[in-house]
């Protein structure tokens, strides 16, 4: 229970409020996270392969078995293939983050990004059940990624930008004041602007979200369509895009 207790202060803003950033930064427990992380994308990786269960070709049970071991495998395997370049270009660019901070910083999104995938889930079981269309459930799902990773990144954005206020600010001094370089000579403390979010880390968010979006295209089938027999993975061909726009035209009869 410690750790979704952990999860339940990241979700409230307590591990990385401006108050807990200036006292102990970047502190929180990662391994535990990490494992709560894992079990929320199983979770959601079952209720993508409920459409499965209840589809017009027959229930197929195994691929909510491999849906639900695909989904932790796409974001371990998206932040394997995007970390090494975040810690390199965020390090030249001068990013005051250590290797152990920044790791813990991309868990912490990760687990809200997760938190609301699974959020999702019971809607995504729900329409899986009631509906026929594979096309819908599938574009379905890419919108509750979406919305997820949006969410996920905006709490990565919101972070740095108080980790760049809190190691920006000036040492506290006494009655608003502040010493200058004559002995015994003060003047009113002026408040430093914040400063802004290196836009490596805007470039990382949308490389996240690319690799991403065709490391499922590479790890698919996770719905499952019932015009095709199981497998585990489908042939190389196409791209994410291409894919995305096929379910368009099947949904809308393009």
């Amino acid at each position: 229970m410690g750790a979704f207790q952990d999860l339940d202060r990241l979700l409230r803003g307590e591990e990385t409020n401006g108050d807990t950033l200036s006292r102990s930064g970047l502190t929180g427990r990662i391994w535990p996270l990490a494992r709560v992380c894992v079990m929320l994308a199983v979770g959601y990786g079952m209720c993508m392969g409920v459409y499965a269960l209840f589809r017009p070709g027959g229930p197929e049970y195994r691929q909510v078995i491999a849906a639900a071991v695909k989904v932790p495998a796409l974001f371990l395997l998206t932040l394997l293939v995007t970390f090494p370049s975040l810690y390199v270009f965020g390090t030249l660019l001068g990013a005051r983050l250590g290797i152990g901070e920044l790791l813990r910083l991309v868990v912490y999104a990760l687990g809200v990004l997760l938190a609301v995938l699974a959020a999702f889930g019971p809607i995504v079981a729900f329409f899986s059940v009631t509906t026929t269309s594979y096309p819908f459930v599938v574009l379905l799902n890419v919108a509750v990624f979406a919305a997820a990773g949006a969410f996920g990144m905006s709490f990565l954005q919101r972070t740095l930008q108080r980790l760049a206020a809190v190691r920006a600010a000036p040492p506290a001094e006494p009655e608003g004041v502040v010493v200058l370089d004559q002995p015994g000579e003060r003047r009113p403390a002026v408040a430093r602007p914040v400063p802004r979010v290196s836009p490596v880390f805007y470039a990382w968010m949308v490389l996240f979200g690319v690799v991403g979006a065709q490391m499922g295209w590479v790890l698919r089938p996770f719905v499952g369509s019932p015009d095709v027999p199981f497998a585990w993975f489908r042939p190389r061909e196409a791209s994410f895009v291409e894919g995305v726009v096929r379910s368009l035209r099947s949904l809308f009869g393009g």
